[in-house]
């Protein structure tokens, strides 16, 4: 049993979704969540904790709005967090040049920051995905054994 801090980066409400979707298979699984749509970097709890770091892309492969402030914290916090897990869900569409890259780069901040990446990115093609949320799911529900 672990306990994820769910941190989600969205412009339209879609990754929201994806996120909670997520969550209800962790809870199903004995595992405790708690939920950040508006994340604030100071403020989530990282001791003997897993993040689960959910992100759309916009632009020129930009992060959300509401995760700017929480990217710009964690780039320039000096702490090392090599005892902190986490894994990556990333949001886009693959018709453009920066599919999902909001989500790449996240999790090249977190590896340079020295924490511990469980799996590897999971990224969602809006395009072609008919269901996100369940596509979420289902590699939340495959990769069980390794959080």
């Amino acid at each position: 049993m672990s306990s994820f801090q769910i941190i989600v980066g969205s412009m339209l409400g879609g990754t929201e979704y994806v996120a909670e979707a997520v969550e209800e298979v962790l809870i199903a699984n004995n595992h405790t969540t708690k939920m950040h749509f508006k994340p604030n970097f100071s403020e989530i709890n990282q001791h003997q904790q897993t993040w689960l770091l959910c992100t759309s892309t916009h632009g020129a492969g930009d992060f959300p709005e509401n995760l700017e402030n929480f990217i710009h914290d964690l780039k320039t916090d000096d702490r090392n967090l090599s005892d902190l897990k986490f894994l990556v869900i990333a949001v886009g569409d693959i018709s453009y040049d920066t599919f999902c890259l909001a989500g790449k780069i996240l999790e090249n901040i977190m590896l340079e920051k020295g924490a511990v990446k469980l799996v590897n990115i999971h990224c969602i093609d809006m395009s072609s995905v008919d269901d996100p949320e369940i596509s979420a799911q289902q590699w939340i529900q495959e990769n069980l054994d390794q959080l």
